[in-house]
């Protein structure tokens, strides 16, 4: 009697609670609300099975109570029962499936008037590619991927050269205006989903996906990975913004076509080498760095990376937060590189100064941090080479008490919360994994460790 009473109180406080729980759809911001619909067809078939079953359940527990005068009857078959048990599961798998059935039509049946952009995913960011005035996207080969054609465009493809290349983890979408997104990932499984708008894709390595929908509401929203693709997967964040479509116009016609990417000019060592003279009451004649000036090495940094914090602190992307004193005097300091090129020009000459293996001050376990550093290798390289795919910069001859300073930075929203430090998001979290001072302490023994590249190896990297 008490079990089938604590059954019938499960399933009265389960009912009460679904109808009562804080966790539900978030408000819709497209045209899907049939998918709402089939997965409420779906709570509502699993939801009466749930009921009638358990309340069946309490019946049999309290009917088939053990009495000792009362002996079980065994029948092994019931025709009739059996009948009439498929008979019912048939017809509610079928209200379940029939729905989505339909929906999934609608949903890769694309409308003629839907314009299309491309989703290109990769650990652990999302990139976009929309068509130009021609309005065909180039063709793709993933062959021809590098450091000054990210997207694997085929330079040989007209279609392609006139293409908008969003090199940005945000992307903005008129409202009311269907889109087809056509999905590519460059390494491994990923999924993109967008909850407000009720849609979600796999990106397949090697195939290109497909899905459609009408952005409805004016906002921001989230996008999400939702499939398990290393171990920064959570990390895997974006933007959708939904604008009008002049507003949206305005936006897009800030970033660069294909042909554009491929005519920028390749940084000017000599005229770089003018450029940091500036720098270099601080960071040194070589770029070594000094510790009493807190200025951290230069020597050894890729371009790439020079290029996106001098720009941050241009913009104020890095160094705006009132508890970054020695960030906001970069900030500063970035004012006396006038334009793009001077700013190309002296991340060249950085990147040309040879590496030299520095003096380090920390001297905590290195074998604990070994472990510790695993999950730092997967962005940054087993050697803490870095690695521009993953827009990771090099760790290895790079000052520990530098890196100590950044960590803590992370950790405690000083770095990496502006919304235009898309990849210093991602290193706030991962700090936190970090749990206290002696395990950054024992990172940064490992990674003192680690041999930085030569000088004629980092003359190769430039070269490429």
């Amino acid at each position: 009697m008490a079990i089938a009473i604590v059954i019938l109180i499960l399933i009265l406080a389960t009912v009460i609670f679904h109808f009562l729980s804080p966790w539900w759809f978030t408000p819709l911001a497209s045209n899907w609300s049939s998918i709402d619909g089939t997965i409420d067809i779906t709570l509502w078939v699993t939801g009466i099975v749930f009921v009638l079953v358990n309340l069946f359940l309490a019946y049999a527990v309290y009917k088939f109570r053990h009495k000792k005068d009362q002996k079980a009857d065994y029948e092994p078959e019931n025709k009739k029962l059996e009948t009439w048990l498929t008979i019912i599961t048939t017809i509610g798998v079928a209200a379940m499936l029939a729905p989505g059935l339909v929906v999934w039509s609608e949903f890769v049946h694309v409308p003629e008037d839907a314009k299309e952009f491309e989703v290109v995913g990769q650990q652990w960011s999302w990139n976009y590619r929309f068509p130009g005035e021609d309005g065909l996207l180039g063709k793709i080969d993933n062959t021809v991927i590098s450091a000054q054609n990210p997207f694997g465009i085929r330079p040989d493809d007209p279609n392609g050269q006139d293409d908008v290349l969003i090199n940005s983890n945000e992307v903005h979408l008129p409202i009311n205006q269907p889109v087809k997104v056509l999905q590519r990932s460059k390494d491994v499984l990923h999924n993109f989903a967008i909850p407000q708008f009720r849609v979600k894709m796999d990106l397949v390595p090697g195939i290109t996906s497909y899905f459609w929908f009408t952005p409805t509401k004016l906002g921001t929203y989230d996008v999400l990975c939702q499939e398990l693709c290393g171990i920064a997967h959570y990390l895997m964040r974006g933007k959708v913004v939904v604008q009008t479509e002049a507003d949206f116009n305005i936006w897009l016609s800030k970033f660069p076509t294909f042909a554009e990417s491929l005519q920028r000019p390749k940084g000017d060592v000599v005229a770089g080498k003018k450029h940091y003279q500036a720098c270099v009451a601080c960071h040194g004649v070589e770029g070594l760095g000094n510790e009493a000036m807190n200025a951290p090495k230069l020597a050894g940094l890729s371009s790439w990376y020079s290029k996106r914090q001098l720009q941050y602190f241009k913009h104020n992307v890095r160094g705006s937060s009132s508890e970054d004193t020695f960030g906001a005097q970069m900030a500063a300091m970035s004012a006396t590189l006038p334009d793009d090129k001077a700013i190309n020009d002296v991340s060249a000459y950085i990147q040309s100064l040879p590496n030299n293996k520095m003096k380090q001050r920390t001297e905590a376990d290195s074998s604990k941090g070994k472990i510790l550093y695993r999950n730092c290798s997967f962005c940054h390289g087993n050697n803490g080479e870095g690695n521009y795919a993953l827009n990771a910069p090099r760790l290895a001859g790079q000052h520990d008490w530098y890196l100590k300073r950044q960590l803590l930075n992370f950790k405690n929203d000083i770095r990496g919360k502006h919304e235009g430090d898309l990849y210093g998001k991602q290193m706030v979290l991962m700090s936190r994994l970090l749990q206290n001072d002696d395990a950054i302490e024992q990172v940064l023994a490992y990674i003192n460790q680690l041999q930085p590249i030569n000088n004629e190896q980092n003359k190769a990297v430039l070269q490429e």
